[in-house]
């Protein structure tokens, strides 16, 4: 598997493995053999991962007492990359300045996947993971989330894989993986 520059998808019905190659392609699973291209590149799995991935569970379970802010600054000792102002732009443009006070446990399913995503674009990974991105978001916050991650990922030195059923709509694809 090559993931080219851009924003790519992996498409497949439940079950068919989407999740589990994330996280295998993330180094949170051991590769048990093959190998992983990365914007042309072919690496062995520990390779990619110290290319700087951006791979989390969006629901962020394990900041359920964190505020937005507090959350974003435990993620952002993890890349040293991460963008102050990619963060600030996002939190405006997914509408969650009015929670920034609120700890995640009080916010709804879909506010607490906006700050997980806020997080993946400010990340400045090289790759970045998504599992479902647009699952409990309105459609507003989907065309907005979309063109966030159409300008991110512009870049010819930075990737995006996004895992779902279907390929995401008005948005152009660098490549397609069905499983």
């Amino acid at each position: 598997m090559s993931i080219p520059p851009g924003v790519s998808a992996l498409l497949g019905d439940e079950g068919s493995g989407k999740t589990t190659l994330l996280r295998l392609l993330s180094g949170d699973l051991p590769m048990q053999s093959g190998q992983i291209g990365v914007l042309g590149v072919g690496l062995p799995s520990p390779a990619l991962l110290q290319g700087d991935v951006f791979w989390m569970d969006l629901r962020l379970p394990e900041h359920d007492e964190n505020t937005p802010g507090q959350c974003w600054s435990a993620l952002a000792r993890l890349w040293p990359d991460w963008s102050e102002d990619a963060q600030q732009s996002g939190c405006e443009a997914l509408q969650l300045t009015p929670h920034l006070d609120k700890r995640l446990n009080m916010l709804s399913t879909g506010s607490r996947r906006k700050v997980g995503l806020v997080a993946a674009l400010a990340s400045g990974a090289t790759v970045t993971l998504l599992d479902q991105p647009f699952v409990s978001l309105d459609q507003a916050s989907i065309r907005v989330l979309q063109a966030m991650l159409n300008d991110t990922y512009r870049d010819a030195q930075r990737a995006c894989l996004i895992a779902d059923y279907e390929p995401p709509m008005h948005m152009p694809l660098a490549a397609v993986f069905q499983l």
